[in-house]
């Protein structure tokens, strides 16, 4: 059920004074060191040495886009959670399309280190691809790619055991991607999971399979089908070709943080989708918030000089669970089909929704965001209205301010919106904040007015110079 009021452009034009002296002020905040790949001038000095980028929905943001562009001025550039269920699509300076999945977006700077933390789950055979396909187009990740030797290994079993659980519920089926994500990370939390060091003592490696293979032959009886002999044979292939990336992270990281060295932390899901904060259930199985950057690294909350926060000009989700501003019809069609939105993993096609501000800014809460980065704003340049949801009314005529943690509230939320007027123009070649439409920056400027944090970069198109610096 949807309220819908308008708002009229003298409220989204009025001063943004205060914020703008915050900003001054947060990029005051730090000293940048690192390696000579930052300048004073560099147009994301202002976020400090160690910077993390997050998603603030349901994921598919477009952070890989930022982290990009970013990334060729960090001296590294690190994942901290998820697995391959994560997917970037980037270009590099030359149009070339690079699908990522495991890999951090910082391997297409050739002088990036790159480091897969050990908060993620590792899908070796993923990964190996995902080298041997940058290897083809001329990217190397030899000497540049460090794989936390405390990461946790995702076997094909948990991919199986992922679709057999998704089979048992039926009509209540979270919507995973049945990349093996969540059993892997519950083989981690219950302690008998296997590590990415375990591959360089095989013995324990296929001690520590065989009794996961045994412990799920007997919960799933004769439905969990898997060729273990197989697998290990395959594994011990992998031996010599993982070897050289397996690492330390920790005192990797350590060793840059003391060296000054600029450090990029890529996101992976979003906000919406933390197992803690997000729609619970329908989640993933790692805490893909400010926490989990922390955690999935070993990088003290205090050395976090700013996190800078993705969200769409409108929202998009996969899978079931509750979804309060979803756009139903050819509306929601043509939104699709214009911003591309189909999977990078998956293929699967995506819901579409208004911009949702009471969630966005419960994302903004949770994380503490310094900068917003709003994308694919040229996706909506075709539409005479643009909605934004500003609150939740429940029935009994409440007002609801704040994300609720219970579905059932959410699914009975009435939704007011504000209407603010499209600007009906392609806005996908202009690269200056100036240039845009009126109404394009009006847009903008209320979407700072309802969450009073700047935004500071905004996407208009697919490349990586379609990026507009506010």
């Amino acid at each position: 059920t949807t309220t819908t009021t308008t708002t009229t452009t003298k409220d989204a034009g009025r001063s943004l004074t205060r914020r703008r002296t915050r900003r001054s002020a947060l990029s005051e905040r730090e000293s940048i060191g690192g390696s000579g790949s930052s300048s004073e001038t560099d147009e994301f000095s202002e976020v400090g040495q160690i910077c993390a980028i997050l998603g603030t929905q349901w994921g598919d943001e477009g952070k890989g886009k930022l982290v990009d562009a970013m990334a060729q001025t960090f001296d590294v550039v690190a994942r901290a959670q998820g697995g391959a269920n994560a997917g970037h699509t980037i270009y590099d300076a030359d149009g070339t399309k690079h699908a990522l999945h495991l890999m951090p977006c910082g391997i297409l700077n050739p002088k990036a280190k790159c480091i897969i933390g050990n908060g993620c789950v590792i899908h070796i055979p993923t990964v190996l691809e995902e080298i041997k396909k940058l290897k083809e187009k001329g990217v190397s990740a030899d000497g540049r790619l460090f794989i936390s030797d405390r990461a946790h290994v995702l076997l094909d079993l948990h991919k199986e055991v992922d679709g057999l659980r998704e089979q048992e519920l039926a009509d209540k089926k979270i919507g995973t991607t049945k990349r093996g994500i969540g059993p892997c990370y519950s083989s981690k939390a219950i302690r008998n999971g296997i590590r990415v060091h375990d591959l360089l003592n095989f013995e324990t490696f296929e001690n520590k399979l065989n009794s996961l293979v045994m412990e799920n032959t007997k919960r799933f009886g004769s439905d969990f089908v898997y060729d273990v002999e197989e697998e290990l044979k395959l594994y011990k292939t992998f031996v010599a070709e993982m070897e050289p990336y397996i690492s330390d992270s920790v005192e990797i990281l350590y060793k840059e943080q003391k060296a000054k060295s600029r450090i990029l932390i890529e996101g992976a899901n979003a906000t919406l989708l933390d197992i803690d904060f997000g729609t619970y259930p329908f989640v993933t199985s790692s805490n893909t918030t400010i926490g989990g950057v922390c955690s999935g690294l070993g990088i003290a909350p205090s050395n976090v000089s700013h996190v800078v926060g993705v969200a769409k000009a409108y929202t998009t989700r996969v899978g079931a669970g509750p979804y309060p501003t979803e756009i139903h019809g050819s509306l929601g069609d043509d939104i699709r089909a214009a911003g591309g939105e189909y999977g990078t993993t998956t293929g699967r096609p995506r819901r579409c929704g208004w911009l949702d501000i009471v969630a966005l800014r419960y994302a903004c809460v949770v994380n503490g965001f310094s900068f917003l980065n709003i994308t694919k704003l040229d996706v909506l340049s075709e539409l005479e209205e643009i909605k934004i949801a500003v609150e939740y009314r429940l029935p009994d005529g409440r007002s609801l301010n704040f994300f609720p943690a219970d579905l059932d509230v959410l699914e009975k939320a009435e939704v007011v919106y504000e209407t603010l007027p499209g600007w009906q123009s392609d806005i996908s070649n202009i690269r200056k904040y100036e240039d845009l439409p009126q109404n394009a920056k009006l847009y903008i400027q209320r979407i700072e007015e309802l969450l009073d944090i700047p935004v500071r970069w905004i996407g208009v198109g697919p490349g990586r110079d379609a990026l507009i610096t506010k």
